[in-house]
């Protein structure tokens, strides 16, 4: 009698200690979710150039030619790069002084050429401009091509690139021919340079 009575407690034990198992709290498993994190960072750009180029010309009753160089170096980390233009800063695109000008040549950036007596340009190398320049001093009869300056509203492209940019240099030449008849002073313009992140 005994020894069923424990065989009974102990099955009873084994019967509770099943229960308790099953109404035990289930642990979860680890779950995850994920962030995107974004840096968006803007287009920027600058530019500087030279601020002034001077010219000096001696004239000549037949004419005389001089020439000086412009500097202008852009920067961007624009990855679709840059255009950079240049156009005179108003509409008056003569070098003046006082009631006296010099009148932007007549050439045009499609078909640039020698200056004309007492007028001024622009060039930069390459087609349609020569291929090369380098400053001229007094020079009588020169052959070097440019272009008169266009009007504000109406720039000529410099340079168009397509990826970013450091310290990216471009050189911009600016020539005057004057004859003796042309009144001594001297003759001021301003031209505006334009450089514009491409997105």
């Amino acid at each position: 009698m005994r020894l069923m009575r424990g065989r009974r407690i102990g099955s009873v034990v084994a019967v509770v200690a099943v229960i308790g198992s099953v109404l035990s709290p289930v642990v979860a498993s680890a779950v995850t979710d994920n962030t995107t994190i974004t840096a968006t960072i803007a287009s920027v750009i600058s530019v500087t150039t030279s601020d002034t180029v001077g010219i000096s010309i001696t004239p000549t009753s037949g004419g005389s030619l001089s020439s000086s160089s412009d500097t202008v170096t852009v920067n961007t980390n624009s990855t679709a790069g840059y255009t950079l233009t240049v156009a005179d800063s108003d509409a008056n695109t003569n070098l003046v002084s006082g009631g006296n000008n010099i009148a932007a040549s007549a050439n045009t950036t499609g078909s640039p050429a020698a200056l004309a007596n007492n007028t001024w340009g622009f060039a930069i190398a390459g087609a349609p401009f020569d291929t090369s320049y380098s400053a001229e001093s007094n020079v009588a009869g020169s052959t070097t091509k440019w272009a008169g300056m266009p009007a504000t509203g109406s720039p000529f492209t410099l340079k168009d690139t397509s990826s970013t940019a450091t310290d990216d240099a471009t050189t911009v030449w600016y020539a005057v021919e004057a004859t003796s008849s042309q009144p001594n002073g001297a003759y001021v313009d301003t031209v505006t340079y334009t450089a514009t992140a491409k997105s």
